[in-house]
Formats: structure tokens, sequence, C-alpha cells
């Protein structure tokens, strides 16, 4: 029985080093995933090697996720962004049932609604591609260069607060980020906490 215990024991301290090494690190090779869009394609992150990607992940009825559409702060960068020929992937990681769940027709509105511009909605319900990015927030915050490497990961901004006001005196860390790497510098900032709703997940 001890033995039985002992092995037990082994075997969920492997499966928990797993989890662990399968979270993302910062200037490590962003992990490969394929997720399907709007249109019922299959979209994968190697599709856009060569290109910079940047990860959103989104909850439309998160009230902090409401202050940067409301205010089309989101809408600026993802159009600012992808018309330099980056890739903006929003990722819906909410399980059917749970807050911000969303169909594919659902989303392709409220694309339409809110003037947004991302390359790509991409529909996540199982939350595995969530919880291999170890997102927590909606919103959360990824940026991938060009060679694949994740640079940034976080908040898309320094002020943490639901207040659209509060969005002319934040620093914006993506804005930032795409800045440095735009120059060929170091990142001031690679990792910071996310703020926002908590991802919805199946469990």
């Amino acid at each position: 029985m001890m033995k039985i215990k002992m092995w037990l024991a082994s075997v969920m301290l492997g499966c928990s080093s797993m989890l662990t090494n399968a979270a993302v690190d910062i200037d490590k090779q962003a992990p490969d995933f394929s997720l399907t869009n709007t249109q019922g394609e299959q979209v994968s992150l190697a599709d856009f090697k060569g290109k910079t990607v940047i990860l959103e992940w989104t909850n439309h009825l998160c009230p902090y996720v409401q202050k940067h559409y409301n205010s089309e702060n989101m809408q600026d960068l993802q159009k600012s962004y992808t018309d330099e020929d980056v890739v903006w992937l929003t990722i819906i990681s909410s399980a059917p049932g749970k807050q911000g769940h969303v169909s594919a027709a659902e989303a392709v509105k409220l694309t339409e609604d809110r003037n947004a511009s991302p390359s790509h909605v991409l529909f996540d319900e199982s939350g595995e591609v969530g919880k291999m990015y170890a997102a927590k927030t909606t919103p959360h915050m990824y940026i991938i260069d060009d060679s694949g490497m994740l640079r940034y990961a976080g908040a898309i901004d320094s002020i943490k607060s639901a207040n659209p006001a509060d969005i002319a005196k934040a620093d914006n860390y993506v804005k930032m980020g795409m800045t440095s790497l735009a120059s060929g510098e170091e990142l001031q900032y690679k990792k910071t906490a996310p703020y926002g709703c908590s991802i919805k997940y199946k469990s």
C-alpha cells in the first residue's frame, strides 16, 4: 500500500512538473497552437512564421475589456499594428455556458459592431491554449516576435482599473514593447501582472 501511495505521489509530481514546464517563458520560443476561427478554419501560430504576432485574450462582457473597446483603445491598437503587417489574434477561452462564450456568428457581429480589426478571432473552448500560455485575465496580452520568440506577457497597460479615463494616463505596455522591437532594443517591460476578469475556463 505504501509503495502504491509513493508511486501515485511520484506520478502526480511528474504531472505537476509537466504542467509547470508547459507554461511559456519570456525570451523563449512560443509554443505552437491551432484553433478554429469564426469562418470554421484552422489557424495555427506556425502559419505566421516570420511575422510579429500579438495575442489578446478577451471576454466581451468583462468591464475591463469593455474599458478598452468602448473607448476604442483596443481597436486603435489592432488597426495600427495590422496595418503594419503584424498578426493580431483575439482568443476567447470562455467555455460553453460560461461568461464571454460566443458562437462564431456572435463573434463576427461583435467584431463588426465594435469596428474591431483583429486578423482572426479564435475559439479555445477547451482552455488548452489559454492554459498553455498561462493566460489568467481578460485582457491578457502577449507579443511574439518575427522569430517566434515570446517577448512580452502581461497587462495591456499600467493602470489596473475599469475606468476608460485612465487609459490616457497609463503606460501602454503593448505599444512600448512593439516600439522597442521595431528599434531592435531590449524591452523595458517583458512581463507584468495582468489585470481584468478571470478567464472563465471549463475547469
